[in-house]
């Protein structure tokens, strides 16, 4: 699910606050701890299943793209937007594209003069076109967002 920036630095701030940031003290929490961190019942449930996945962080990195996206998509409570967001900032990876992303295509929308905001599949299509760079193309129409809505957005 996606969440603004502003909810997702408030999510963080009370997981950082509630000592909540590591797999084994998520499990610790369990359901009522997390939930009176502030997560709502289905974030909870998702964060446990994450925490219970004990995720090879090292491996990840060795994979591909599609193997990153293939793995982390499996994981319940973790979609396509998710996979590519987590790609792109947190795995540092030049060539992932979220094009399920609203900021996006309102940027693009804007920026190519389209009559309508892009569905994923036609963003995705576009975007092919800046590989091997995608994630360097997301983060200039993220910057494009900030701009065109005079508000901060990713990073």
């Amino acid at each position: 699910q996606q969440v603004s920036v502003a909810s997702a630095n408030a999510i963080r701030a009370r997981m950082q606050a509630a000592g909540l940031m590591a797999e084994d003290a998520v499990r610790r929490a369990g359901d009522g701890g997390l939930r009176a961190a502030g997560l709502s019942r289905p974030k909870a449930r998702y964060a446990l299943i994450l925490a219970d996945e004990d995720i090879d962080y090292a491996a990840l990195h060795r994979l591909s793209n599609a193997e990153v996206f293939a793995r982390l998509t499996q994981i319940t409570g973790i979609g396509p937007w998710t996979a590519q967001i987590y790609g792109m900032f947190c795995m540092g990876r030049a060539d992932m594209f979220p094009p399920g992303d609203l900021a996006l295509q309102v940027a693009a929308q804007s920026l190519f003069g389209l009559p309508e905001r892009p569905k994923p599949e036609a963003l995705s299509e576009m975007a092919q076109d800046w590989s091997p760079w995608r994630s360097v193309a997301a983060r200039a129409l993220f910057a494009y967002y900030r701009i065109l809505k005079n508000r901060e957005g990713l990073g």
